[in-house]
């Protein structure tokens, strides 16, 4: 079975965000990058597949040479090999028709993509390279067994979870669940000297026309200055809570 696996590159959840060209573009500097969270479940889980089944792991990326210590990282969890897409990723139909492309190309059975990028939160890659492979498409799944050619996977939906049935090839929007967080694996030694070994490979884009622009960022408010009550001052609390918050 050959795996692809679509890794994001995307900034730690602590670093702190600033935006320039008056709020348009997003600031790099200082900035340290990881892979996606959604794509590192994705990822452990195609480990479980090369471990268990034999299976072939390669991990791709649409992005500058920039992101490829977070594809290196991939490596040295254990894929065989990486893919850079050499294109900024604009938006997501741009990096879905890449994706395709690469899937195309390569054969892949299952394709496993995190449901969504903790950047911009699209939540639409997965779907989209579904449509534009003619594969089958489970999203938000979080549970995932292949025998054969037939697929078993559990996903979320509104108020439990569903179990679906279909066959390769599947393209898979995966989430937390799909391993247990305890499983994520963090590169070892041994992990890091193999990557440098192993192919990572460039390929230029293909022209595409991005169908969305990003003009402007804005940051959440900042939080309003809190105002401590003893708890032995009843009376205060309410006279705040009703006359200034206007919540009673």
């Amino acid at each position: 079975m050959k795996i692809l696996v679509c890794i994001s590159h995307v900034p730690d959840t602590t670093s702190k965000i600033n935006f320039t060209d008056d709020n348009s573009k997003f600031d790099t500097n200082g900035v340290q990058f990881v892979i996606n969270p959604n794509d590192e479940f994705g990822l452990t889980r195609a480990m479980w597949f090369k471990e268990q089944q034999g299976a072939n792991v390669t991990v791709v990326n649409v992005g500058g040479q920039e992101t490829e210590p977070t594809l290196r990282k991939a490596l040295a969890i254990g894929a065989d090999a990486a893919i850079r897409v050499n294109m900024q990723a604009t938006d997501g139909f741009s990096v879905a028709k890449q994706l395709a492309n690469v899937v195309k190309e390569g054969g892949y059975d299952l394709v496993i993509a995190g449901r969504e990028s903790i950047d911009y939160n699209g939540s639409m890659v997965p779907g989209m390279v579904a449509g534009l492979t003619n594969a089958n498409f489970v999203n938000k799944c979080i549970g995932l067994t292949v025998e054969g050619s037939s697929v078993t996977a559990l996903r979320e939906i509104d108020g439990g979870k569903e179990t679906v049935s279909t066959t390769l090839p599947v393209v898979i929007g995966g989430q937390k669940g799909l391993v247990e967080e305890s499983d994520l694996r963090i590169p070892n030694m041994r992990g890091i000297m193999m990557a440098r070994k192993k192919p990572l490979t460039v390929v230029e884009a293909t022209e595409t026309t991005p169908e969305t622009t990003s003009i402007k960022f804005e940051k959440p408010a900042a939080k309003g200055a809190v105002k401590l009550v003893s708890p032995d001052n009843l009376d205060e609390l309410i006279n705040l809570l009703h006359n200034e918050a206007k919540v009673i």
